[in-house]
């Protein structure tokens, strides 16, 4: 009786989850591009030909068709994991062939991997010993049109790096380190919470606001929320009700949940409201903004990341899933993409991109992970 009861209350709560509206869901067609356990892949032409290309671990795969693979050199494998955390595209030294930014948990090294332009194994560059790197980002966060590099280290200081420029704003491939703060957890996001232009970094125990200036001012932090300790890298910062205030979506990255934080700014004094957004999944531990059905609304990718913990983590051997979340005025509804056992089902790694690959006017969605490298090529509706 007692299980019976438990069922139908979470029937209830699934549906006061996910109510359905009626729209037609986005239709994707998978493509297994390579049977690799990286984590993180980037979308960049990386050639120069025109064409998108996908690099992930120790390849990049040549589009449009992603079959030919070329080595860009052997990635350092720790247990389960490739210590290779993030894939973010950037021309450091100013050569006009695109970059990338990495780095990883037990390395503890920022670093760029240069890009040789031919069939030679790329070069890597060390940035900043940063202490363990859970995932970086980039966000513009000096205003100046130009990306920093942000790596979210639990433990260690908070500090983005800016890629020199000269002049002429030509990159130099040297970077200038600013720190924000001494110490921060799990959990990472950038935007602006009190509405004053300036982007504001979230931490787990609150957000930093951004001073006027940030090279040397301190950046000052308010406990107006405290997240879990497992929060998601990206932390997404957006106004999802429309009212005129930024909100939070955050992910638990070794557990149960994915919620959003409702800001209210009662006289000043400003407060954040949880709401469960699918509580039924564990590891949301990354997660893209973006208009995936073109109606000029952006809507939340995410999916469940494969083994965060080699199996450790709560709901760790759960059937696979990635999805997306659509804002329907009160509520997030469930789009499911690809949903199964191992083998079946997608997840997510910890870094993944989202790129129209193939020129169609739609965004594809192209996703590592230790159960393998995929595309999910957008087909419309």
């Amino acid at each position: 009786m007692k299980k019976g009861i438990q069922f139908i209350a979470g029937i209830l709560l699934l549906a006061i989850a996910f109510p359905f509206h009626g729209w037609a869901q986005q239709k994707f067609r998978q493509q297994l591009i390579a049977a690799e356990s990286a984590e993180s892949v980037g979308v960049f032409d990386v050639n120069n030909d025109g064409q998108l290309d996908i690099v992930s671990g120790s390849y990049w795969y040549e589009g449009a068709g992603f079959l030919k693979r070329h080595f860009i050199g052997q990635v350092v494998r720790i247990s389960e994991y490739f210590d290779d955390f993030s894939t973010i595209p950037l021309d450091v030294n100013g050569d006009g062939k695109i970059d990338f930014i990495t780095g990883g948990w037990f390395g503890k090294k920022l670093q760029w991997l240069e890009n040789p332009g031919n069939e030679e194994e790329w070069v890597t560059h060390d940035i900043a010993v940063t202490g363990n790197i859970e995932c970086t980002r980039a966000w513009d966060v000096d205003g100046d049109g130009f990306v920093e590099m942000v790596p979210n280290t639990p433990g260690s200081p908070l500090i983005y790096y800016t890629l020199k420029r000269d002049k002429n704003n030509k990159a130099t491939g040297e970077f200038l380190a600013t720190k924000v703060a001494d110490n921060q957890g799990h959990g990472l996001g950038f935007g602006d919470i009190n509405g004053d232009g300036r982007g504001d970094f979230i931490v787990s125990n609150g957000w930093l606001e951004a001073p006027k200036n940030k090279s040397n001012e301190n950046w000052k932090l308010h406990n107006d929320f405290i997240l879990n300790e497992d929060a998601s890298v990206p932390v997404i910062v957006t106004d999802v009700n429309q009212d005129g205030l930024n909100d939070l979506i955050v992910g638990h990255g070794h557990s149960y949940g994915l919620d959003w934080y409702e800001q209210k700014n009662e006289n000043g004094n400003l407060k954040f409201i949880k709401h469960p957004i699918d509580p039924f999944h564990s590891q949301y531990h990354t997660m893209e903004w973006a208009d995936i059905d073109k109606d000029g609304k952006m809507e939340l990718v995410t999916g469940k990341r494969y083994r965060a913990h080699n199996g450790k983590d709560p709901g760790s051997n759960d059937p696979m899933e990635l999805c997306y979340f659509k804002w329907n005025g009160e509520s997030f509804t469930k789009n499911v993409i690809s949903a199964g056992p191992f083998g079946k089902g997608k997840g997510t790694g910890i870094y993944f991109s989202i790129a129209d690959l193939l020129n169609t006017g739609r965004k594809d969605i192209i996703v590592a992970g230790k159960d393998g490298l995929y595309i999910f090529f957008n087909e419309g509706l």
